[in-house]
């Protein structure tokens, strides 16, 4: 009995050992490890705020902040894109390449046509940064005009 055991034990640690399970290390990127130095030139996305308050609002009412930022990094800074999570949303931002030390700005306009309510809402900045998304937040209380 104690050698079934023993052999069943054995036959289990090497199907487990099997080259299929392991990841590959080739194919994990990590721009931040050690190897790498501190002399790598990266972007470094920086925003003066990432969360804005529109206050009570009038439903139908269209609103608009701008974020502001800065390439505090030693690489140009490319936003790729600034995806809305709602139809809702409309937003600008800068297509070309933001130099080393270089301000920027992401505009965003918020419709509340049909909306009633809190509303919390977001846009996901992708750019060469890492990480490679910042998630910028607004907010808003949409009211009717009975109870403004």
């Amino acid at each position: 009995m104690k050698r079934i055991v023993i052999l069943l034990l054995a036959l289990l640690m090497v199907s487990c050992g099997d080259d299929e399970s392991k990841i590959n290390t080739g194919l994990v990127n990590n721009p931040a490890s050690a190897t790498e130095g501190a002399n790598k030139k990266e972007p470094k996305i920086e925003f003066s705020v990432l969360e804005h308050d529109f206050g009570k609002i009038i439903q139908g009412e269209q609103v608009s902040f701008t974020y502001k930022f800065k390439n505090t990094g030693n690489a140009p800074l490319i936003i790729s894109a600034v995806e809305k999570t709602c139809g809702c949303t409309d937003t600008k931002f800068p297509k070309e390449p933001v130099k080393p030390g270089g301000e920027g700005s992401i505009s965003i306009t918020y419709d509340s046509k049909g909306h009633k309510g809190f509303q919390n809402k977001r846009v996901i900045v992708k750019a060469n940064t890492n990480p490679s998304e910042t998630i910028l937040k607004f907010k808003a209380q949409v009211q009717t005009v009975d109870n403004f």
